[in-house]
Order: C-alpha cells, then sequence, then structure tokens
C-alpha cells in the first residue's frame, strides 16, 4: 500500500489538500463488522451481545443482531470478531504528541524543575517542523495500536502535527497553541495566535480535523493575551484547552502574583464556559467544581501524568456527581512515558474509587465513557464520533475479551476492558471507515520503520541535560 502523496512545500501547510478516506489505500466503502459483544457507550451501560455494525461510506449504517444484518448487507465485505468487543474508538482528549521522541528523557523530575531544567531548554534548542512531524508520526502508530483513534494535540508547530495526523489517517483536534515567550514557531502571542488562526482557516472543512485554541497555561499566559483568547473563542466556537491547577506551586503561584486562583481569574477574563477543557484539574475546592459545573466545562484528567509528576490525585468522584464533564488524556510520553488510554482507564477507576473512599466511584463503564464519548463531547465532535450509533463516522476499536489465561472468565464486557484488557489486546481500529490497524497490525505505511527516524532523534537529545 503506498502512503498519501503530502504537499512538500517550504511553507508547509499554505496550500490545503483535502483527503479524505477516500483518498487512502485499504478502506471498504461497504464493510459489516460482526462481534461478540458491541458497547455502543449511547445508551448508557448498554451491551449488545451477537451483534453487528454495517458501515457505509465511512460512516456506520447500522447495528442490528448478526442473523438480521447477515440478510441485510449480504454483499457487504465481512470482519468478523468472534472474541472481541467492538467500541468507538478512543479519544485522546489531551496529549502533546511530538514529545514522544522525549519519552524517558528526564524521568522521575517534579514538574517545574522537570520543564525548566530540561523539557523547555530542549526544546528551544531542538523543536522543528521536521521534529514534529516525526514525534507526531511516532505517537499515531503508538497511539493506533491502542485503540485510539483521536487526539487532541497541543504543541508548537501544529502544522507539522497536522501532516503526521494527516500521513497516518487519524482523526486530530489541533491545538492553536499560545505562550508568552518566544519560540521557534512564534515570536509573540499575537503571532502564535495569528499562525494558529491561519492554520485553521486553511485546514478547517478537513473532515478528519478539527481545532481548539489552546493557550499553555496561567502561569505561561498573560491576562491581555487571556482576554483576546475569550474573544475568539466566542468568535469562531472552538474549544480551549488549557493546563489548569495541575500543582499546588501552581496556585500559589497565582495567588502570589494576581490574588486569585487560576480558575477564578481565567473565569474573569471571560474563559470559563462549555468550550473550556481544564486539562489535569487536580487541586480542586468545591466551589472551582460548582463552577466548572455550572459554565459546563470539561476536565481532561491525566492519571498517569498527575501520578508520575506527583501533582497530586483529582476529585474525579466530586467532578462527576458535580455533572462536570469528564475526559481521559495521557498527556505527553515526556511525562506519561506510553500514550495508552486503557492504562488510563483503568487507572481513573481507581484513583476514584480509593480518593473517595467509594468502590461505586466511577464505575466501568463512566471510565469508558469517559475515554470515548466524553472526549468526543469535549471537542465539540459528540454528533460525530464517541459512540456506535447509526449515521456517526465510523471510528472503532475491536478488542479482545476472551480465550487466554489472562481475559477468561468474562461476565461483563465493560468491566472487562476497563479492569483487564491492555492496549495490546487491541486487534483493530478504524478511522471514518478505513482499517488502520487490523489484527495488531499497523496498515498505513507511513508508519512503518519509524525507529531509524527516533533512533537520530535520540542521538540529539541526549546532548541535552
Amino acid at each position: 500500500m503506498q502512503a498519501p502523496v503530502f504537499p512538500r512545500d517550504p511553507d508547509l501547510g499554505r496550500r490545503p489538500v483535502l483527503y479524505t478516506a477516500f483518498h487512502f489505500g485499504g478502506m471498504t466503502q461497504k464493510l459489516l463488522i460482526s462481534a461478540r459483544w458491541v458497547v455502543p457507550v449511547e445508551p448508557d451501560g448498554a451491551v449488545l451481545a451477537g451483534h453487528a455494525v454495517a458501515v457505509r461510506d465511512g460512516r456506520i449504517e447500522a447495528v442490528l443482531p448478526i442473523a438480521e444484518a447477515e440478510a441485510r448487507f449480504a454483499d457487504y465485505a465481512r470482519e468478523d470478531l468472534p472474541d472481541h468487543a467492538l467500541i468507538p474508538g478512543l479519544v485522546n482528549a489531551h496529549t502533546h504528541a511530538a514529545m514522544s521522541l522525549m519519552r524517558g528523557m528526564a524521568d522521575d523530575l517534579p514538574l517545574m524543575r522537570w520543564l525548566q531544567e530540561h523539557v523547555w531548554p530542549a526544546e528551544a534548542k531542538h523543536v522543528s517542523p521536521q521534529f514534529v512531524k516525526d514525534g507526531t508520526l511516532l505517537a499515531c502508530a503508538e497511539m493506533l495500536r491502542g485503540g485510539i483513534t483521536c487526539f487532541n494535540d497541543m504543541y508548537f508547530f501544529p502544522e507539522a502535527a497536522l501532516e503526521a495526523a494527516q500521513l497516518a489517517g487519524m482523526r486530530a483536534a489541533l491545538g492553536m497553541i499560545v505562550i508568552e515567550f518566544p519560540s521557534a514557531y512564534a515570536s509573540d502571542p499575537d503571532d502564535y495566535l495569528a499562525k494558529g488562526l491561519a492554520l485553521r482557516d486553511r485546514w478547517r472543512e478537513h473532515p478528519l480535523l478539527s481545532f481548539c485554541l489552546a493557550p499553555h497555561a496561567p502561569y505561561t499566559v498573560s491576562d491581555a493575551t487571556f482576554r483576546k483568547i475569550a474573544t475568539l473563542a466566542g468568535e469562531i466556537e472552538v474549544p480551549v484547552h488549557v493546563h489548569l491547577h495541575e500543582t499546588e506551586d501552581e496556585i500559589a503561584q497565582s495567588v502570589a502574583q494576581h490574588g486569585l486562583r487560576p480558575l477564578e481569574r481565567l473565569r474573569r477574563l471571560g474563559l470559563a464556559g462549555p468550550g473550556l477543557i481544564a486539562v489535569h484539574a487536580v487541586h480542586l475546592e468545591d466551589e472551582e467544581i460548582a463552577l466548572l459545573a455550572r459554565h459546563g466545562a470539561t476536565v481532561a484528567h491525566c492519571p498517569s501524568s498527575n501520578l508520575k509528576l506527583a501533582s497530586g490525585f483529582a476529585p474525579v468522584a466530586k467532578l462527576a456527581r458535580a455533572g462536570v464533564g469528564l475526559a481521559l488524556g495521557t498527556d505527553g510520553a515526556a511525562s506519561n512515558n506510553r500514550l495508552d488510554l486503557m492504562e488510563e482507564m483503568r487507572l481513573a477507576a481507581l484513583l476514584a474509587k480509593a480518593v473517595a473512599k467509594n468502590a461505586e466511584a466511577l464505575p466501568a463503564r463512566a471510565a469508558l465513557r469517559a475515554a470515548t464519548l466524553g472526549g468526543a463531547a469535549a471537542l465539540g465532535l459528540e454528533a460525530r464520533i464517541g459512540s456506535i450509533v447509526a449515521g456517526k463516522e465510523a471510528d472503532l476499536a475491536a478488542v479482545v475479551l476472551q480465550g487466554a489465561p489472562e481475559l477468561d472468565p468474562c461476565y461483563d464486557p465493560v468491566s472487562q476492558l476497563v479492569y483487564v484488557a491492555g492496549r495490546q489486546q487491541v486487534s483493530h481500529a478504524w478511522v471514518a471507515g478505513r482499517c488502520l490497524l487490523r489484527e495488531g497490525n499497523l496498515q498505513n505505511d507511513a508508519l512503518l520503520g519509524l525507529d531509524t527516524r527516533t533512533k537520530l532523534w535520540q542521538n540529539v537529545l541526549r546532548e541535552c541535560p
């Protein structure tokens, strides 16, 4: 199979080439996927035994019992999954995909020391469009192998991440990153915004792409810039994706500098609303949880990263009780070190129970919803992806749930998905009906042979402090 040819202009991304699923190989326009279980996520908690999903032109045409499907769709190509659960493709609601090239580079350090002494100096020296493209391709390959079909990215040179997502065939929400200090990508906040908005204008009609405004964090973005972002978010109706209340130090610094906790500062600047994706949200007081709920905001919960950086434990059960939207993210591989949403589901459910001292907190079905429809809703994509419903796009994943000692017996498929299965049990993944992973093997040549480029970057980055 030939990888698609992407424009390689020196000024990457200025000329839009609207690939759709039909520009890629590996797609069957009419496909019938039968599975031992179909877990549609909508309605909540549903498990459909012995069902099939009919896919036509990249969309879900019907969900129905296998016998009926075989009669009605006899001419469709078949994919039979007798030991599997078919689920919506997982949605990674927060990551820095290109930082896969920094996996393990500076482990076992607290957040600000990790950023200031290692990550930011390495980025200043080495981050470029090629770095972002190669790192994002590596991330796409890892994510697809774990059933992730859509990711919400925040990083420099989003046009290079866009190119990588296109080559991979994945669905992506590209962050229009904004930060106060200059980088190789942009000189100041206005330059960041101008470049991000121009990229969105060129690619906004692409069927696999969407965009978020992505101010990095309250401690790296000024009031003036936040006000501009609040105005823009209202005008162009995109989510605002920001690190928020990740550490106690962040909050203490905000109080010292602004006289306000970060969330209250953002509220006063006009950023509290249904489009707010509050990443991490570890340290929240009860009134702040109520504020997030009242404004319809979403928390992108990243349990592994919170644990590894010793940021703390997000109050997930309280968020759920208040009605705050919950999505799951991996964060970047530099602070996780895995882009593994199956692992995040399990950790999220277990930690929620321990923190709340309540075994009923974040049950398996809620964890699965957060990893699928919750992420889709945060990105404004819930009408298109996140559940297996007729009319939605066929972003799907298949997970083996029985037939091996570590998997048997299976009493409850949803519980099995969250507490037993891992990404190694993910066998298939489809994006808009195109099969990108089959029997655990990536189907796109663009995602093969990445080890050579990865080793080259490793040799460069190992010189960093």
